[in-house]
């Protein structure tokens, strides 16, 4: 088993103070469809996309300005056979300044190659983390909407 975790690296002009509050405004760049918090230690929220992909997400870890840990508690992804592959993964959100700019180092522990939903859920990844990245520098992602 290969276990390569999916992961991505962004790097923006902001402080790791201002990328970290733009991550936990998971509205805005995710999903507008959030019931919950996302913004601090226990916090719990739930996504949904549609009938095609919902997940409750638990914040297990924070430490302002530098990392963001989610435990997914519970998922339901309709167009796999195991439709709770996500169940009991981490999604890391990783910050460090880096000579004037600010490197965020996304993660999803578990999402590897050998699950069923790993390629349409890498492709929904990067389109997401593309989200956040115009969320972080042009002001506006391109979230799931109500």
């Amino acid at each position: 088993m290969n276990n390569t975790d999916f992961t991505t690296t962004l790097l923006v002009d902001l402080t790791p103070k201002e990328a970290f509050n733009v991550i936990n405004n998971v509205r805005g760049w995710w999903t507008e469809i959030l019931d919950g918090n996302s913004q601090k230690l226990d916090d719990e929220f739930t996504v949904r996309f549609g009938d095609v992909h919902m997940s409750k997400q638990k914040l297990i870890e924070v430490i302002p300005d530098k990392k963001v840990v989610w435990l997914v508690t519970d998922s339901k992804l309709n167009f796999v056979d195991n439709t709770q592959e996500w169940t009991n993964t981490k999604i890391s959100f990783e910050i460090a300044g880096q000579g004037g700019q600010t490197q965020i180092k996304f993660t999803h522990f578990g999402l590897v190659p050998e699950v069923e939903c790993y390629n349409g859920c890498s492709t929904g990844w990067t389109y997401y983390i593309g989200s956040l990245y115009k969320l972080l520098t042009e002001g506006k992602g391109t979230p799931e909407l109500k």
